[in-house]
């Protein structure tokens, strides 16, 4: 057998001194110099990446383990004969023939095919879980690979903390693909002052017109307190927005309707074209917010004041007194009326006078109070036999009726116009004229039974009358 039949299945490799092509030479010994298998690259390793080598180099055959003794007879020697060595040596001749029937370089690439399709398996798989995923944060888009499952692990992956307010897209744990979008849209507050109301909104616009559009804010021909296109930073802004209204204002006779977004019913009566002048007001607050489809009156004020004196009633002080008899009342002191200046504010609204309002009041004259004695001691027994005459007729005579009248001299007084000394010598204290009537007519008919008529000159004969 030449060594040409085995030079099929090595590969082309350096020659040595011996053999061809690096293989197994006709004697079966490896090439002198022994080449090392650069040449199986081509045969085992191309197409694959360099990352493969280290393993490729480790599954190679060393030239030390080629089969070094010689496959066929030594010259000479007979065929069937007794070879050196004995049983021993023919087997190992076996060996070396089954050997050299599956080639070396098939042994080799075996355990190197099996090794080359673990990491292409690995590969695919580790090429499967690569994702690319555009990620938008705030509208700061970027392309990027990810092992994440789900957009919340992408999302811890990245170091993007979201909050309540913030809005994320796909929802956190949606299951993420190659080629997906994730947008994260930070929240940012606003506090905003929409037609007098306050209120504290997020929002995820960058810009006041992306804000009003998102909250749903009329913006066509309202106030804003800053520019549509102003960009909205993370920390929020405030803003006041007055949107388009359609007030009514009634002023001097006529009806005026317009379109304002003013801050103040006042601002919008001077859009109207009305000057309030003075003390002119309206029928709601001039200053407070004017709302849509509300009707404001003008009122035309007109004011000046007046100053009243008016009198303080006087207070009735009674005491009880045991000299005079019950149901007697004295006045010890008159009393006096005070007075008080009042101010008050008149108004006049479109023409018509309003209820005066007091607005100032001082004491000009204080009041005294009058003292009044009450009688506590028992009326005494009438007096027999003067009882029947007509004492009301004298009194009208004397006194015309009146118990506390006195004469222009001042010496006498009452009913029958006693003097101080025959009124005290009939049992009186005080003056008569203070007395009650039922005691004078009493002292009265007490002084008939003493002296008759005689007392009363002119007018006693009335008692008869």
């Amino acid at each position: 057998m030449s060594s040409s039949q085995y030079e099929t299945y090595g590969p082309t490799g350096g020659t040595g001194a011996d053999g061809a092509g690096g293989g197994v030479g006709a004697d079966g010994g490896a090439g002198a110099t022994g080449t090392s298998y650069e040449g199986d690259a081509p045969a085992y390793g191309l197409g694959y990446p360099d990352t493969y080598r280290p393993a490729y180099e480790a599954a190679r055959v060393p030239v030390s383990e080629a089969p070094t003794e010689p496959l066929l007879p030594r010259q000479g020697q007979a065929d069937g004969a007794p070879t050196p060595g004995g049983r021993a040596a023919a087997r190992r001749a076996a060996r070396r023939k089954r050997t050299i029937e599956c080639p070396a370089p098939l042994r080799r690439l075996l355990p190197q095919a099996l090794v080359v399709a673990f990491l292409a398996g690995g590969t695919s798989a580790f090429v499967a879980s690569d994702k690319a995923i555009e990620l938008s944060v705030d509208g700061k888009p970027r392309t990027l690979h990810t092992f994440a499952d789900d957009v919340t692990e992408l999302l811890a992956e990245e170091g993007v903390e979201v909050g309540a307010h913030d809005v994320v897209a796909p929802a956190p744990g949606t299951a993420l693909a190659s080629g997906d979008e994730v947008a994260v849209r930070y929240g940012r507050p606003m506090h905003l002052t929409l037609d007098g109301h306050r209120h504290k909104v997020w929002t995820t616009a960058h810009t006041v017109d992306g804000a009003l559009r998102q909250l749903g804010v009329r913006a066509e021909g309202a106030y804003l307190s800053t520019s549509r296109s102003q960009r909205i930073g993370r920390k929020g802004l405030a803003l006041d927005v007055r949107t388009e209204r359609t007030v009514t204002i009634m002023a001097d006779g006529r009806t005026r309707t317009i379109r304002t977004n003013a801050a103040s019913v006042r601002e919008a009566v001077e859009e109207a074209g009305i000057t309030l002048r003075g003390q002119d007001t309206t029928s709601v607050a001039p200053g407070s917010f004017p709302r849509d489809g509300q009707t404001v009156t003008v009122l035309r004020v007109t004011r000046s004041k007046e100053v009243r004196e008016e009198p303080i009633p006087f207070e009735v002080r009674r005491s009880q007194d045991p000299q005079l008899f019950r149901g007697t009342e004295v006045v010890e002191r008159a009393g006096q009326t005070g007075a008080r200046r009042v101010t008050y504010a008149l108004r006049t609204v479109n023409g018509v006078r309003q209820k005066p309002r007091r607005t100032k009041s001082e004491v000009v004259r204080e009041p005294r109070a009058a003292l009044v004695k009450v009688g506590t001691k028992p009326r005494p027994p009438s007096v027999d036999g003067v009882d029947h005459l007509n004492w009301s007729g004298l009194a009208e005579c004397e006194s015309g009726g009146r118990p506390g009248a006195v004469d222009p001299s001042g010496t006498y007084g009452g009913l029958y116009q006693f003097d101080t000394r025959t009124w005290h010598a009939l049992g009186g204290s005080g003056r008569p004229q203070d007395a009650s009537a039922a005691e004078q007519t009493y002292r009265a008919k007490k002084l008939y039974v003493r002296r008759g008529a005689s007392p009363w000159p002119h007018c006693g004969g009335r008692l008869r009358a």
